[in-house]
């Protein structure tokens, strides 16, 4: 008897708390947040711990030391509210009111949870890596009995379920489950692994498997940042049917999930949405933004410890904030998302600009090509231990929304690039494994750098030749940034004096203009701005496009329809970094400004010294003309009965065109002659092949 007391007393208690507790304002916050339940369609209420503890400590307590009993009674202290109110919606939801506990103080990291939490209230934080699908769990199942139609009730006891072996009425050993007398509950297996920045060196992560049940089901997915309360309880581990060892291991079971705000998730400004920006947060970006000088504080704000690359550290911070993505209405999109490509020799603080990327960014992830799969990459699709097929996001899955930063690019293995084709343009993540058919969102930027092939970057070769990239992949960068070291004596010594001075003061060399915080928060509220575009950009943009295409003229581009899509997208990525809602014409010429200054490193064909787009399409525009004019050639002496061509006649017909000297010919001959156009039918005469 005295338990139900007590846990009737308790409910008393609480109740007290529901009704009476006032917040500053002077308004009864539980009491309306229970009388709202009904209108949001809620079954659960939050609490907050701090709320609690200011008015009964002791209860506070024991929240943590008994939180089975305690919860129960605050679930219980609920209905009798909500009975009230709303009878009727309060006898619908009779099973499946929950209290949960928030803003939770007794907090641990995910290495203290041992021996000695076992069935204690904690506060973890961590990052989901690996959710589960969701599936039924019975709280209650009743069986009939088939001789007299009793339903006997089975109990359950943590995960485990005992089934009454007779009829509590005739002892009949026949019993069947009746699925309407049994009560079940949405279930989900959810992993929670240590966050990155709070690994000590040298230590592998930790993880705990976490259950969360009915309406917390679904509220987080892999790649968010969380704080989760909740009771640790233990399972016997199993090695078959029959044996059960002394050894058990630690689950956790979910009560209440909030995010964690900013960046690096710091512990104080916890929240329930995910980046979040308070007013005055809102105040310090418009001061910044409103100023002359805005645009050139926010370039000098990123990476602050890499001297120079300014032109790089634009497009980066373009690349974070983005376009918008169109939606035409026969559901197709126009994606908003830029790539960048830098290229270039070693130790010109590629990976540094990448770091800097991946941390500022408002949901940013850096990995390494050596080590990425495709899997890892994408998707896959594992078995779990207990047998369910799980779906586990890469890293672009996980960087929806965001940024994916990849370093060594062209460390990666082919079959591994190729999975990057698909998430480039079409902004999704297809998987076909297992029995799932997946099509996933990942609308991320990709940022990337590679080194050349032979080390340093050969100036006197085009970039395909330089970088060993498939074509198609090439094309899918927006910008692509040739970062050569070449000692120039002033820029060199600029160069020294800043790492030095950073080596000798840290704090003072390397102080940003703006506060990285900020310039975060700054980011994430730049991407809510969706600019229009106005007419005297679209001229603009549209007669740089015409002039590039210009067929007649001897120079003439092949940039394509992808090229014209990226400068849109540019210029509405610095109106949107300028938090401007039109794009003016000064965003479209810096737009192409960048594209202009990417051609004249990557664009350029080396043949010819002139600026041409196909150089990253292949074949340079001076290459394809020759190669038809050798050809044509080649016919022509060869005639309509295809006689052999003589090699000596052959070369001095291409030296007299004035487009090939001795050298060139003889090696177009070579590169005939390994491709299969010509053959050697005897020594010094050719024929086609």
């Amino acid at each position: 008897m005295t338990e139900q007391q007590t846990t009737a007393s308790l409910a008393n208690e609480l109740e007290r708390f529901l009704r009476g507790f006032k917040d500053n304002l002077g308004n009864y916050k539980y009491f309306e947040r229970i009388n709202h339940m009904m209108a949001l369609g809620s079954t659960s209420v939050v609490i907050d711990y701090i709320d609690f503890d200011t008015f009964t400590p002791e209860l506070a307590k024991e929240m943590t030391h008994r939180p089975d009993e305690m919860l129960e009674a605050f679930n219980s202290a609920v209905m009798t509210v909500l009975n009230e109110i709303h009878p009727d919606y309060a006898e619908e939801i009779i099973d499946s009111v929950k209290v949960r506990i928030g803003n939770y103080s007794v907090q641990r990291t995910l290495r203290d949870i041992n021996a000695g939490v076992i069935d204690k209230l904690i506060g973890v934080w961590g990052m989901v890596v690996r959710s589960s699908e969701v599936k039924p769990l019975a709280k209650r199942i009743g069986y009939r009995c088939m001789n007299c139609q009793t339903i006997n009730e089975a109990q359950l006891k943590g995960l485990l379920l005992k089934k009454p072996t007779k009829c509590v009425n005739c002892a009949e050993k026949e019993l069947e489950m009746d699925p309407e007398n049994s009560i079940f509950t949405d279930f989900q297996l959810v992993r929670l692994q240590e966050l990155p920045e709070d690994l000590p060196a040298g230590q592998l992560p930790h993880y705990v498997e976490v259950t969360v049940m009915g309406d917390l089901v679904d509220q987080c997915r892999p790649g968010d940042r969380i704080m989760l309360t909740g009771i640790v309880r233990i399972e016997q581990e199993q090695i078959s049917p029959q044996i059960r060892t002394s050894l058990f291991r630690l689950r956790m079971e979910g009560n209440n999930i909030e995010y964690l705000g900013g960046g690096a998730g710091n512990k104080d400004s916890r929240t329930i949405e995910r980046l979040t920006i308070r007013s005055e947060d809102e105040k310090q970006i418009i001061t910044v933004s409103s100023k002359p000088d805005a645009y050139d504080k926010l370039i000098a704000s990123f990476a602050p410890h890499v001297y120079g690359h300014e032109v790089i550290k634009e497009s980066i911070l373009l690349l974070i904030v983005g376009s918008l993505t169109k939606k035409l209405s026969d559901g197709s999109a126009r994606r908003g998302d830029m790539n960048v490509f830098l290229v270039g020799d070693p130790g010109t603080a590629k990976s540094e600009m990448l770091k800097f990327a991946a941390k500022i960014a408002p949901r940013g992830l850096y990995t390494s090509g050596r080590g990425s799969t495709a899997a890892g990459l994408t998707a896959a699709v594992i078995r779990d231990k207990s047998g369910i097929m799980m779906l586990e996001a890469g890293a672009v899955v996980l960087g929806d929304q965001g940024l994916v930063c990849i370093d060594e690019f062209d460390k990666m293995r082919p079959e591994d690039r190729s999975a990057l084709h698909e998430v480039m343009e079409q902004q999704t993540c297809s998987v076909a494994k297992g029995g799932i058919v997946a099509t996933l969102n990942a609308r991320t930027s990709i940022l990337s750098a590679a080194n050349p092939m032979y080390g340093k970057y050969d100036p006197f070769k085009n970039i395909t030749e330089n970088v060993n990239l498939p074509i198609p992949l090439l094309t899918r960068f927006d910008l692509i940034f040739v970062v050569r070291d070449t000692p120039e004596r002033e820029k060199d010594s600029r160069v020294a004096s800043h790492i030095l001075e950073i080596h000798r003061d840290a704090n003072r060399a390397a102080q940003p203009a703006i506060d990285t915080e900020l310039l975060s928060k700054y980011l994430a509220y730049a991407k809510q701005i969706e600019p229009s575009l106005s007419n005297e950009a679209m001229d603009i943009i549209k007669d740089y496009y015409m002039k590039m295409r210009n067929v007649e003229a001897e120079g003439m581009i092949t940039v394509t329809p992808r090229q014209l899509e990226g400068l849109v997208r540019l210029a509405t990525a610095r109106a949107r970094l300028l938090l401007k809602d039109r794009v003016e014409a000064d965003d479209a010429e810096r737009a192409i400004y960048l594209v202009q200054r990417m051609l004249e490193t990557a664009g350029m064909d080396v043949n010819t010294g002139k600026v041409d787009l196909g150089v990253l399409h292949g074949k340079p525009h001076s290459e394809v003309s020759k190669l038809k004019l050798f050809i044509e050639i080649f016919n022509a002496l060869s005639g309509e009965d295809k006689n052999d061509v003589s090699e000596r006649n052959f070369i001095d017909e291409l030296i007299n065109t004035g487009k090939f000297t001795e050298d060139e010919a003889k090696t177009y001959l070579r590169k005939a002659m390994q491709n299969g156009q010509i053959f050697e039918r005897k020594a010094g005469f050719y024929a086609k092949a």
